[in-house]
């Protein structure tokens, strides 16, 4: 027995075995896992866009604490707010693609009539030659609009550009409170996400599709793949075995073979 397990202590042969279960271990802790939170996350986003289309809209001041965050579950609940937009406190949000085409947003702040003032995403448009694309301004006085709640960014690794005399400031996620300080305007740490038809409104960004993707199949392939690699190790070294076995038989039956010719000979007769 211990003569066969030594004949797999080769370089080869232990290299071979803890490639095949170190790939095991990362497919069953790191690559399966990572695959289906992902596809956790899918749903649950999913679910909550689902949910919050559903609820008829409310006065933004309902979802939108006067200190902290939006409240768990409401993001892209559907919210309205009359008042005004700032037009002059207007910043340009650079390189966020729409459909995989460039694309710059309009980030203009708007007063609400308590007096609260929200970051709405107005849209975008799309730039040419590589500048910054001609927006339509933002109305002036009062209207009323609708959009969808949506949570800060994180900030980005790019600083922002300060704004020029024709130019407005440039930033490269939507982080409010980046553009708090750009605007020196005391913005809602969330913001607002203009729907489609609205009063200021540019090319209205699309809702994100409400599709699982392909997580779960990518998910079940890594623990197959996981399962596999051990076996296909198994299944080597059983046909590496079978092979000496047959090998050895072999060699056997011709040493059998010659002593009984040689037995057979007439010298040996004599």
């Amino acid at each position: 027995m211990m003569s066969r397990i030594r004949q797999f202590l080769t370089p080869g042969w232990v290299l071979t075995a803890v490639l095949a279960i170190g790939f095991a271990y990362l497919a069953f802790t790191v690559l399966a896992p990572w695959q289906l939170g992902k596809n956790t996350e899918t749903r649950e986003r999913n679910q909550q866009i689902t949910q919050a289309f559903d609820v008829d809209p409310v006065p933004a001041a309902d979802l939108f604490p006067d200190d902290g965050e939006l409240a768990e579950g409401t993001e892209w609940r559907r919210v309205t707010l009359r008042g005004e937009y700032l037009p002059d406190d207007e910043v340009l949000l650079r390189n966020r693609p729409v459909d995989g085409s460039p694309a710059s947003h309009a980030l203009t702040p708007f007063r609400d009539s308590d007096g609260s003032v929200y970051l709405v995403n107005r849209g975008f448009e799309v730039p040419t030659d590589g500048g910054i694309p001609d927006m339509e301004r933002a109305p002036a006085g009062q209207v009323d609009i609708m959009g969808y709640a949506r949570r800060s960014e994180l900030p980005s690794q790019t600083p922002p550009v300060e704004g020029g005399a024709d130019e407005p400031a440039q930033v490269y996620n939507i982080h409010t409170d980046t553009i708090a300080e750009l605007t020196d305007q005391p913005l809602h740490h969330d913001y607002v996400q203009l729907s489609e038809d609205q009063p200021g409104g540019l090319r209205a960004i699309p809702l994100p599709t409400l599709e699982t993707g392909p997580y779960l199949a990518y998910g079940v392939q890594w623990i197959f793949f996981g399962i596999m690699a051990p076996l296909a190790l198994v299944w080597f070294v059983v046909a590496e075995v079978r092979e000496r076995r047959r090998d050895r038989a072999e060699q056997e039956a011709m040493l059998a073979a010659d002593d009984g010719a040689g037995a057979g000979s007439p010298a040996s007769l004599s």
